[in-house]
């Protein structure tokens, strides 16, 4: 596809969206400049380089005219380096920003002049099932995909992670990892962060998962002054469960994490928090986030190979768990 070919299909999916029409060619150039790719490099000690790698590549958007970017967390989590590459063939050194841990957003700021408009913040609990949206990952047109939100509910991630209405898109982005959801306006709705099988609930759909953008509004400031979140922290227990049968299993412990230290291994069946039963991924994150703080003290009913124990698990700040480092 000629260069010339791909900018008009881009008007061509734009115009397409509800808003005010059709778009100028240089509008549309603009936000895909805003759509940056990130690349990260992290240490072999780092916590989670076995799970994710150490060297990590996505994209991000540019947010203000300060360089400063979002994009999904993991991508820069306990990373030293990181650089942003632009539209135009330019790469630049970026200071790794800060991270929250709850939503998963994470923020980088370009060091340097990006010399690009930044993408306006959307307005994300607006958003509806079967509105259609755009996906943009870095690349440039190529990596313009139209979608729709197939559903608007919760998810409970098996590593301690629970949005309660995340954004759900098909068909599937190939290159989800911190693309941009936009709206016909072009404004940010959501930042890519998984592939998905069930974009339609009880079926099999392929799509992707979008953390929305109003959950980083709370929270900007604090993440740019102090790195993390000032507000309460939940409890971490260093738990990898899986849902099977109706049964919440621990498919892996964190090493060196709460559980581990506890004496929770791999094949216990978590049957209860502090004496309640646990029916889901999420009804389980929710009785221990409803314990307390970081710190507490989190009773657990377990059972393996149909034998019952309880266990008291110290939770802990995941925080202060991760080998967090701001870049060099």
């Amino acid at each position: 596809m000629s260069k010339l070919h791909a900018s008009l299909v881009i008007i061509l999916l734009w115009a397409a969206l509800p808003g005010t029409g059709a778009r100028a060619e240089g509008t549309v150039e603009n936000v895909l400049a805003a759509v940056v790719g990130v690349r990260a490099e992290v240490p072999d000690s780092a916590r989670t380089a076995a799970s994710l790698g150490t060297e990590r590549v996505g994209s991000g958007v540019l947010i203000d005219t300060s360089g400063l970017i979002v994009t999904i967390g993991y991508l820069i989590l306990e990373a030293r380096t990181a650089e942003i590459m632009l539209a135009d063939g330019r790469r630049l050194p970026a200071e790794i920003v800060g991270y929250e841990n709850t939503s998963g957003f994470g923020l980088l700021r370009a060091i340097g002049e990006v010399r690009v408009r930044p993408i306006r913040l959307g307005d994300s609990s607006s958003l509806r099932e079967n509105a259609p949206v755009l996906a943009v990952s870095f690349g440039g047109p190529g990596g313009v995909r139209p979608a729709a939100v197939t559903s608007r509910r919760e998810f409970a991630g098996y590593w301690e992670y629970l949005l309660d209405e995340a954004i759900f898109t098909s068909p599937p982005h190939p290159a989800y990892g911190g693309a941009a959801l936009l709206d016909g306006e072009g404004r940010l709705l959501g930042i890519g962060s998984l592939a998905v099988s069930d974009a339609r609930p009880g079926e099999f759909s392929p799509g992707n998962l979008f953390v929305p953008i109003d959950a980083l509004k709370s929270v900007i400031g604090e993440l740019l002054i102090d790195g993390r979140p000032r507000a309460r922290v939940p409890p971490w227990l260093g738990v990898f469960t899986s849902e099977e049968r109706e049964r919440l299993f621990v498919a892996q412990v964190a090493r060196d994490g709460p559980a581990e230290r506890a004496g929770i291994v791999p094949g216990d069946v978590i049957e209860r928090v502090a004496g309640k039963p646990v029916v889901s991924m999420a009804d389980f994150y929710r009785k221990v986030r409803a314990l307390g703080e970081a710190g507490v003290t989190v009773p657990l009913t377990v059972s393996h190979n149909g034998e019952r124990r309880d266990v008291d698990i110290v939770s802990a700040d995941r925080y202060r768990w991760l080998r967090l480092a701001p870049s060099n």
